[in-house]
């Protein structure tokens, strides 16, 4: 397997700097590492970026995650793994990455059931985290990088 291209965060450095830069500008705001990784794994699962998949997955285990929990992100729903605020993020993780599926980007009781967890400045770093991963996904997905391989 090979990418198509270099990847376009190295063709445009700037780009990669900025895409650092918004990860950092939520670092400090109170939503839990583990939270991001699930977040990340979540979206990258439904977008089919399997670099993104095999990283956040990897980050989930050096962050000391059971692998029951790991493996059980894309069954959520139907799992004991995951507490009351995890199931908020995924949940809205799932309607931002898939805005296209129906009329309402985010359903009020998503959107309620996220706000009843996260105060307004995790909330947001929580909603920059999630269009993030999908910009990542969406730049893996289009010059098909390959998983476990180094970028260039």
């Amino acid at each position: 397997m090979q990418a198509r291209m270099k990847h376009p965060v190295f063709v445009l450095p700037d780009a990669l700097k900025a895409l650092h830069a918004l990860n950092k500008a939520t670092a400090t705001d109170g939503l839990p590492d583990v939270t991001r990784e699930l977040v990340h794994l979540r979206a990258s699962q439904i977008n089919g970026c399997s670099v993104c998949v095999d990283m956040h997955a990897q980050g989930l285990k050096q962050a000391g995650e059971d692998d029951k929990r790991i493996f059980a992100v894309a069954a959520w729903r139907d799992t004991p793994y995951f507490n009351d605020a995890e199931r908020a993020a995924l949940a809205l993780t799932e309607e931002l990455t898939r805005i296209a599926d129906k009329p309402e980007a985010v359903s009020d009781a998503v959107w309620t059931e996220a706000a009843a967890h996260y105060d307004e400045t995790a909330l947001a770093a929580l909603i920059i985290q999630i269009a993030q991963i999908n910009v990542w996904n969406r730049l893996n997905a289009s010059v098909k990088q390959v998983a476990g391989q180094k970028w260039n």
